[in-house]
């Protein structure tokens, strides 16, 4: 009898096949109206892009989701039809779950529970999630990677190779390669559950005196590289808040914007994928984090960065920039470049440089946004381009991500007294001796950090 699981693994098989050929052909075209002055839709090429990814479960469905989402790193069609995507294949059966657990765990896996939902909860790119009881009554989610994943992943970067090249060949004022080796870094820690827990115990850690955040306890004999289990942590969606009163929207805002900046001002860490699956708000309106598999952990010197251009916009300190930008990674920069890359910075920090209590867009007209960053990229186009640091990926990620978060909750606050309140004293040697304790205490020495 067919194995309906084999089935289903030789289908996704084939269409990696079959977009791999879509993506080259793709090439083929815009190669064409490069060099041989073919005429090219631009719009009919990004969705026929996009159809070529569309309903494929993996990581190369999720790369293109998260380079949708970084500030000009793909033309805007390309940008549009691709945060227009999702991995909505269906989860995988209770065969491919036996199979999972029986090699993760060993054969007589299924007495280890007290109860085992065979239906999961959650299905996303790389792996699908299952409720269940441990003998002592604890709640706990399981999480079951789909096979040959990493393999999976090799392929998919190679085609993410492919679509990065439409977009500099489109549009060459931001380069790349810096991009691609960081996503392709972190999607290969994705999936090492291993060191996702590892993630979750120092999230644990560093936010345990935030009241409003919570993250689930690991079980560490029952995870492995490919399963994770974790506490099970009872909460809604954050959509389910849109029409709450202003002050528990605006509460909610700020139990968000904490779980994300307080690891990063205190600890440079940085969780980079503010997914709406990857938390849930209690009924206190707290907030639940579930998934540490993108987690970025930054250097003194680039957290020192972020808030020193935050100063030096506030004081039109040229000079101070400058520096900034150094500590950011960026070199050889002319005196017209930074001009420019200020101007940018001016508009995504300007919540925080206005001490009053506002909405995120407040005063800003709809496609503003994309009017300024337009008018900078054009600019930067003419002077040759700027390769932006590696780090920049999942801030922007995060930052675009808790933005529309922010956006959807309506929620009015004075962004820059609160701001102000978590990066007062900052003092980067303070920031490197906190960061080092902290991952070695989750296990993640600094090596490992990236």
């Amino acid at each position: 009898m067919a194995d309906p699981e084999s089935d289903r693994l030789g289908g996704r098989l084939g269409r990696y096949v079959r977009v791999g050929s879509s993506v080259g052909g793709l090439a083929a075209r815009l190669a064409g109206q490069r060099y041989l002055g073919l005429g090219l839709d631009r719009d009919r090429h990004a969705a026929d892009l996009a159809a070529a990814l569309g309903g494929l479960k993996g990581p190369l469905m999720k790369a293109a989701q998260l380079l949708a989402t970084i500030p000009d790193a793909l033309p805007p069609e390309y940008a549009r039809e691709l945060t227009q995507l999702q991995a909505d294949a269906p989860a995988m059966g209770w065969p491919f779950v036996k199979r999972r657990m029986t090699t993760e765990l060993g054969p007589a896996w299924l007495e280890r529970f007290a109860s085992f939902d065979k239906q999961a909860s959650f299905a996303a790119s790389l792996g699908q999630v299952h409720r269940a009881t441990l003998p002592d009554g604890r709640a706990i989610a399981c999480k079951l990677q789909y096979p040959d994943m990493a393999s999976a992943l090799e392929a998919d970067l190679n085609q993410l190779k492919v679509v990065f090249s439409v977009g500099q060949r489109l549009d060459p004022a931001i380069r790349t390669d810096e991009i691609h080796t960081e996503i392709a870094e972190r999607l290969r820690e994705e999936l090492d559950y291993r060191r996702e827990a590892r993630h979750a115990a120092l999230y644990r850690a560093i936010l345990a005196s935030e009241p409003a955040v919570h993250v689930p306890a690991t079980v560490p004999e029952l995870s492995t590289d490919r399963l994770l289990t974790m506490e099970w942590l009872e909460g809604g969606r954050l959509l389910d808040w849109k029409e709450r009163a202003q002050e528990e929207r605006d509460a909610l805002a700020v139990a968000m914007f904490r779980a994300w900046y307080v690891p990063l001002y205190r600890y440079g860490a940085i969780h980079g994928d503010p997914h709406l699956g990857n938390y849930t708000v209690r009924p206190d309106g707290s907030v639940n984090l579930l998934d540490f598999g993108c987690v970025r952990i930054f250097p003194p010197r680039f957290v020192h960065g972020s808030i020193e251009l935050y100063r030096a916009l506030m004081t039109d300190d040229t000079a101070r920039a400058v520096a900034a930008y150094e500590d950011w990674g960026f070199r050889d920069l002319s005196r017209e470049t930074i001009t420019v890359l200020n101007r940018w910075a001016a508009f995504l920090y300007g919540p925080l440089m206005d001490d009053r209590v506002r909405r995120l867009t407040e005063g800003i007209a709809q496609g503003y946004g994309r009017d300024v960053a337009r008018e900078v990229f054009a600019e930067l186009r003419k002077m040759g381009g700027v390769r932006p640091p590696r780090e920049f990926v999942f801030m922007d990620r995060a930052a675009i991500g808790l933005g529309s978060v922010f956006i959807h909750l309506r929620a009015s606050i004075n962004w820059h007294r609160l701001f102000e309140e978590l990066i007062d004293g900052f003092d980067s040697d303070a920031l490197a001796r906190q960061q080092g304790v902290a991952l070695r205490e989750a296990g993640l020495a600094p090596s490992e950090s990236g």
